[in-house]
């Protein structure tokens, strides 16, 4: 895979693979701000998650514009974690910047995402919704994708191996 000059990560999959902790440990080793997609949905969008509802594109659209914004304003570089579930999220989440970005894909089974779901507190993202997630996921083909059955640290050298 051929990565010079690109400098905008966005750290990919269902929720409950790790996003967050992947970005936040490629952070350290790469030098540039991590964002945390789910930091950036409008409240609408997490009380209707909350309350145990999927998303549709039409509530993700203003959240994957706001999320295209956030990289193409870190012109030197950032790690962002969002699901990105759709080959047309991905688009335009890349929007103009489509040669700066690389797509790190995390990938589990139904099964293991959802026993990691079940030990998870404090997020508003229901594990009841991780079917909805896995059926509306298009598998992307240009991504560096990674098994989450590895530790936290085999997965980052995996990625910087990749790179």
């Amino acid at each position: 895979m051929n990565n010079t000059n690109k400098n905008i990560f966005f750290i990919m999959g269902v929720s409950g693979c790790g996003k967050t902790t992947i970005g936040t440990l490629l952070s350290k080793k790469l030098g540039f701000p991590f964002y945390d997609g789910d930091d950036f949905h409008p409240e609408v969008n997490v009380r209707k998650m909350a309350a145990g509802n999927p998303l549709d594109d039409d509530d993700r659209q203003g959240w994957l514009i706001r999320l295209n914004e956030l990289a193409i304003n870190h012109p030197k570089g950032g790690i962002i974690a969002c699901s990105s579930l759709k080959e047309s999220y991905r688009e335009l989440l890349s929007k103009t910047i489509e040669k700066k970005v690389v797509w790190i894909h995390l990938q589990g089974t139904f099964e293991e995402i959802s026993a990691r779901m079940k030990q998870r507190t404090g997020h508003y993202m229901p594990s009841s919704l991780l079917k909805s997630q896995f059926n509306t996921l298009e598998t992307p083909n240009n991504a560096i994708t990674i098994s989450i059955t590895k530790t936290p640290e085999e997965m980052v050298d995996e990625i910087l191996h990749q790179l």
